[in-house]
């Protein structure tokens, strides 16, 4: 077997890195007020809409942001467009991760079918987040100055959090 230099053992290990962590941090954020397919739905008896208390993908993000009901309308049209474009893309991205867990259930490792596998979730997932970036700046465009002003706020506040938290060892 030829050996691989340093850059593509670098960019195989970043790969990885992100085709591990990807999962991870999806399964964190899925809420539990799903219904059977896995979509969202009415949070503690309340149907809100994205504007609303931790409603949607971007609920967390503008939680306590106080948004218009056509900020909201438009919020929510933007998600459900999100939804529908990125729909195949993020079907073909969890039989991929199937396929991987599969791969890697075995009683003995294959790492070339695990770097294959985890060379094709790449590209994929990728693609997937530049979609989600769009979406967020779609959204903060909407946001007034004001908004955006009191976003900054509970972003710096939440990363302080975040800093006492992981300060404490939890």
């Amino acid at each position: 077997m030829k050996k691989l230099g340093k850059l593509k053992i670098m960019t195989i290990a970043a790969l990885a890195a992100l085709a591990l962590s990807v999962p991870i941090v999806l399964s964190q954020t899925r809420g539990t007020n799903q219904d059977k397919e896995g979509r969202r739905g009415e949070r503690h008896g309340r149907d809100e809409g994205w504007g609303g208390r931790g409603e949607g993908m971007h609920g967390g993000m503008l939680r306590g942001i106080n948004l218009t009901d056509d900020q909201k309308a438009k919020v929510k049209q933007i998600g459900d467009t999100f939804r529908a474009s990125t729909k195949s893309l993020r079907d073909d991205l969890q039989a991929k991760r199937e396929a991987l867990h599969q791969a890697s259930d075995g009683a003995t490792f294959d790492e070339a079918a695990t770097t294959q596998k985890l060379a094709e979730l790449a590209p994929l997932e990728a693609k997937l987040m530049g979609e989600q970036f769009k979406m967020r700046q779609e959204i903060l465009s909407l946001l007034t100055a004001e908004q955006k002003t009191q976003l900054e706020q509970k972003r710096a506040e939440f990363k302080a959090r975040e800093g006492e938290r992981r300060g404490r060892g939890e």
